[in-house]
């Protein structure tokens, strides 16, 4: 629990362990570069000391990184008449779309920035959708964010079915022939309260009976690898602790 306060209030301990290890060399390395001739031709400011990046590689590609690129691809393609998301990174894939189309999104959280292409809502998922909502775009997006509907960690309502009630609404959003692109944690299904759930492979694919058909999905699994395919065979086969499901599910009818 102190750990986990801590690494809230942005103390984590091994960060702080690895800083007093590399404080000796960013100490000498200040020192010579000081002395060298020309140091001083620019006038110094306030220290500023960045420690640890000697040990990091060049760019961290996590799951958000791979899953962004891949759906945005995966729209770019379909080439859709107008694109809704909800919830989804801002920073990552809704950047990523913003490069070459509107995007409209929807979010429970107030947002006052203007961004180019990109229209905002503020709208509660949880509760009763508007008319206007129904049926309303042929491609819809909800990328890592499923899994936090109900748990309080946005300032929604605490709600154990949170999820289910957060799918429907989302699924009757799309218009019949549209596309709906979802991804959430896939592995041993459990709650890890307020931050999310995990899913099951099983249970993700049973949202997409009736009139859905998964089109294509993809798996990025414990090592933080993508696998794409067509169906949900790769979600189906898949074998992870906490990974990460994609789908994209076309609605019939």
């Amino acid at each position: 629990m102190l750990r986990a306060i801590l690494r809230n209030a942005g103390i984590r301990p091994e960060r702080l362990i690895r800083a007093i290890r590399d404080w000796p060399r960013f100490a000498r390395e200040r020192s010579a570069f000081r002395r060298m001739p020309g140091a001083d031709g620019i006038p110094w400011g306030r220290e500023l000391p960045i420690l640890g990046e000697w040990h990091e590689p060049s760019g961290a590609l996590g799951a958000y990184f791979h899953q962004d690129l891949a759906v945005a691809r995966w729209i770019h393609q379909a080439g859709p008449d107008r694109h809704v998301d909800v919830g989804s990174r801002l920073d990552g894939f809704i950047a990523n779309l913003a490069v070459f189309r509107e995007v409209e999104v929807i979010d429970i959280r107030p947002q006052s920035e203007t961004v180019c292409n990109v229209q905002f809502h503020q709208l509660d998922l949880m509760a009763d959708l508007p008319a206007e909502w129904i049926r309303c775009t042929d491609s819809l997006s909800c990328l890592h964010t499923i899994e936090h509907f109900g748990l309080g960690r946005y300032g929604d309502i605490l709600d154990p079915a949170g999820h289910l009630k957060g799918i429907q609404r989302l699924q009757s959003m799309v218009a019949p022939g549209g596309m709906l692109y979802l991804s959430t944690p896939v592995g041993t299904e459990r709650i890890e309260f307020n931050a999310h759930r995990i899913f099951a492979s099983a249970t993700m694919l049973s949202w997409f009976s009736g009139e859905w058909e998964i089109e294509r999905c993809a798996v990025i699994d414990d090592a933080c690898q993508l696998s794409e395919g067509t169906g949900a065979g790769l979600l189906m086969q898949a074998n992870c602790v906490t990974g990460l499901g994609i789908v994209a599910a076309r609605k019939h009818g």
